[in-house]
């Protein structure tokens, strides 16, 4: 089981270089999504997860599997880090979504794909935002952070089923805001 899998690891990367560079290279990705997802900045989603990896580096010694899994673990910080950050951000001030257009795109990528690209992930981030706090960060975990259904549960102290049901209505209620005009 790849959970068990990286359990060990974490484990091992308290002492071993190695093992901590495995568990940062397959979890990088899925942290920054997620972070990138609930603070929709890409400055401030590099700083909480340059936060959440050196918290993660800080406590590994202390990590015990017979707790929770690594990646539950892992997203708690992250979670926790989100949650800190926000606490100090003026609740006035909106963060404005980031240009999604990418200067640095393939050259077969035309500036009219990057258009509609930018448009489409425009248009599912607002939907987005429209959710509740609760269906926002199972969506995010699910999708961004890349969690099955038990991972989601536990970081969030929810049933399994719950998170399944909550999730399919947070899917619907963001295919009917799609569908109708924002």
């Amino acid at each position: 089981m790849i959970s068990n899998y990286y359990n060990e690891l974490a484990q091992r990367a308290a002492t071993d270089e190695d093992a901590f560079e495995e568990l940062y290279q397959y979890f990088f990705p899925r942290v920054y999504n997620f972070i990138f997802a609930r603070l929709k900045n890409y400055a401030d989603a590099d700083d909480v997860t340059s936060i959440t990896f050196l918290k993660m580096n800080e406590h590994l010694d202390n990590y015990d599997p017979s707790k929770a899994a690594f990646s539950t673990w892992l997203f708690r910080i992250a979670n926790n880090a989100i949650i800190d950050h926000t606490r100090h951000i003026d609740r006035n001030n909106e963060t404005e979504w980031e240009e999604f257009l990418d200067p640095a795109a393939p050259e077969h990528d035309e500036p009219e794909r990057q258009m509609v690209t930018s448009e489409t992930s425009r248009e599912l981030l607002e939907a987005i935002d429209k959710l509740s706090e609760r269906e926002r960060r199972i969506v995010e975990l699910r999708y961004w952070g890349e969690q099955d259904t038990r991972t989601i549960a536990e970081i969030l102290s929810m049933s399994e089923s719950n998170v399944r049901v909550t999730l399919h209505r947070a899917l619907g209620k963001m295919k009917k805001f799609l569908v109708e005009p924002l």
